[in-house]
């Protein structure tokens, strides 16, 4: 045991104190955060050119429901053809927006000319102005047809036009009767939030087992540390010391996260004072965080040391990395698989996807940390915490009888067939 935490100490320490460590661990959640807001703002800065923007319109009906803004300015040009004004196209104008017909009997009749590819916000602003034009005009026709007074028309209008969108709340039930305003949106969030920093963590933490694994057997380490460790010992050593590593890079994430969101009226003012944000924010206390946790530090655990171990296992196989593809793609499409099962779980936690990945033990991980926030049975998470057990063991050891061999075989590339006869040995 005092060799075991020797090299515990040695992984845990020789890591976490390299500057690589340390500055990626703070710098990595700024990145996330401008990763999400600043396409947010890029796509707020606006051209600060005037884009021209001829309309013809061959009715007369729609063209001067088109108001210009600060970056588009529509003209109307009356009894022209756009093949007439082509040449313009690129250079003095941007486009060219031809109505050759009533909208409100033909919805196709209307086409916009550029050499550009014309800009999204231009287009929802054009299909929208014309289509309550449109809409404007059947109504009309309908009161004139049908001999309806003005202002009955006018209340339908009113209500047609009406912006109330309907939002249904969410209450969930406890077994002890109380009520708890929720969100399944939220809840999704979190549940994927979850998956994608498991799925991160053990990809990443365990591949980092793989490549120590892989140097120190290069570098012959490994042969004179056998000799006073058991290799047993020598791989739970690197699993542990590693897997505290990423464990610690995770805890200050989690509590960087707690003080910015502390600190959220100070950074986030105007995102704070939206209607949506403050919403969900009133909601978080609805979360059952204290679970959540509890079950992603088990999970995790159990995932790491699986993932880590076959790792292990297949540095221990190799002498070098490009050796080492053809037993770590069979596991990384497994994991691949986890992450794509878990995505497509949240949108049906309950059924039977959701459900046998949550149980499998190389999916468990993944997929069960989508269903958590959704508040599936206890005995669903139990009893895939308890299998996810039993193949943590099992998967050690498997990999520890061939951890044992493998880091002192040289110059020879095994196959499966190899593999089995070193888990065979005595």
């Amino acid at each position: 045991m005092k060799a075991l935490g020797l090299i515990i100490q040695r992984e845990y320490n020789t890591r976490i104190k390299k500057k690589s460590f340390i500055v990626m661990t703070l710098l990595i959640p700024f990145l996330v955060v401008a990763m999400l807001f600043v396409p947010m703002w890029l796509s707020t800065i606006k051209d600060s050119e005037v884009k021209r923007i001829v309309v013809i319109d061959d009715t007369g009906m729609y063209a001067a429901h088109l108001q210009s803004s600060d970056y588009y300015s529509f003209e109307i040009v009356m009894e022209k053809n756009a093949a007439d004004m082509r040449n313009d196209v690129g250079q003095e104008l941007f486009g060219i927006l031809q109505i050759s017909g009533d909208l409100s009997k033909d919805p196709q009749a209307v086409t916009f000319y550029s050499e550009k590819q014309a800009p999204h916000d231009l287009m929802m602003y054009v299909n929208r102005t014309l289509n309550d034009v449109a809409k404007n005009y059947k109504l009309e026709a309908f009161t004139n047809n049908a001999g309806i007074d003005a202002e009955t028309i006018k209340s339908i209008r009113g209500i047609v036009e009406a912006k109330n969108i309907v939002s249904v709340n969410t209450i969930r039930w406890g077994k002890d009767g109380e009520e708890k305003e929720t969100s399944g949106d939220l809840a999704s969030g979190i549940g994927m939030a979850s998956t994608m920093i498991m799925y991160m963590f053990i990809l990443i933490y365990g591949s980092i087992v793989m490549q120590g694994v892989i140097e120190e057997k290069t570098n012959r380490i490994v042969e004179v540390m056998v000799s006073s460790v058991r290799p047993f010992d020598l791989m739970m050593g690197k699993l542990i010391g590693i897997g505290l590593t990423g464990f610690t890079q995770l805890l200050i994430w989690v509590v960087m996260g707690i003080l910015l969101f502390n600190l959220k009226d100070i950074f986030f003012p105007e995102l704070i004072q939206s209607g949506g944000a403050s919403g969900y924010l009133s909601l978080l206390s609805s979360v059952e965080w204290g679970n959540i946790l509890l079950f992603f530090l088990l999970f995790f655990v159990g995932g790491y040391f699986i993932y880590a171990s076959l790792f292990a296992m297949v540095g221990s196989a190799v002498d070098n990395p490009q050796d080492s593809q053809q037993f770590v793609m069979p596991i990384t499409l497994i994991f691949i698989f986890a992450l794509y099962a878990g995505i497509y779980s949240g949108q049906n936690p309950d059924g039977p996807l959701a459900f046998w990945c949550s149980m499998i033990p190389l999916t468990s991980p993944i997929v069960m940390m989508v269903r958590v926030p959704m508040g599936i049975p206890m005995w669903e998470i139990l009893l895939s915490l308890g299998i996810l057990l039993a193949s943590v063991i099992l998967t050690v050891k498997f990999a520890a009888k061939i951890y044992r061999v493998g880091i002192l075989m040289y110059g020879k590339k095994p196959g499966l067939k190899e593999l089995y006869k070193w888990a065979k040995y005595k």
